[in-house]
């Protein structure tokens, strides 16, 4: 393993990390090497502008977006068990039978339940459990930019509520979210490939 395990091991908590995030030692690995490259000043930890040095980031209309995950409590800086904690939800899903589930252990981050959890809070900007029009109008300027007109975006946006929306409130409810997606592959859609 070199150097960079010998760096992994001297990381707090590695026991916790591993059981949290179910990632392998070796993916564990990669990601403490991507941590320690993004970590220019061996701070130890990662700030905002640490992460928009991430391409795949910067390219993405929902980077900034991703980028606020890593910070739920509004802080400033994320250190390696809280950016493997996120990058847990897009590891790739393991084909498992559902009745052999232990009911003692969390369920893993990169459940699909988890992973729409993740992506419902993308959209759901003001934090408060529910996708309003406003909300998916803003997400879907960023998406498609200067692409489609403002009114082709609302109609969009009003459409979408209106066929996720089943209690008539006039916004879509994480449950609501979960149903009008029950379709999409989002184990899929939600894994990086690096971590495969």
């Amino acid at each position: 393993m070199g150097s960079h395990g010998s760096h992994l091991e001297r990381e707090p908590e590695l026991d916790l990390i591993l059981q949290e995030t179910g990632f392998s030692k070796a993916n564990l690995n990669r990601l403490h090497h991507r941590f320690r490259y993004l970590d220019k000043n061996n701070k130890g930890f990662l700030s905002r502008t640490d992460l928009h040095n991430i391409k795949e980031l910067e390219m993405n209309p929902l980077g900034d977006r991703i980028i606020n995950s890593f910070f739920p409590d509004g802080g400033e800086c994320v250190d390696f068990r809280g950016f493997v904690w996120v990058l847990a939800h897009f590891r790739p899903s393991q084909e498992e039978d559902p009745t052999v589930q232990d009911p003692q252990k969390p369920e893993p981050l990169n459940s699909r339940n988890n992973k729409l959890r993740f992506a419902f809070q993308l959209y759901d900007l003001d934090c408060d459990g529910k996708i309003s029009m406003k909300e998916m109008l803003q997400v879907l300027r960023l998406m498609v930019g200067v692409e489609v007109t403002e009114e082709q975006l609302e109609v969009i946006a009003a459409r979408t509520v209106q066929e996720a929306d089943e209690d008539g409130d006039g916004s879509v409810s994480f449950v609501e979210f979960t149903k009008s997606l029950e379709k999409m592959n989002i184990e899929h859609q939600m894994s990086i490939r690096i971590l495969k």
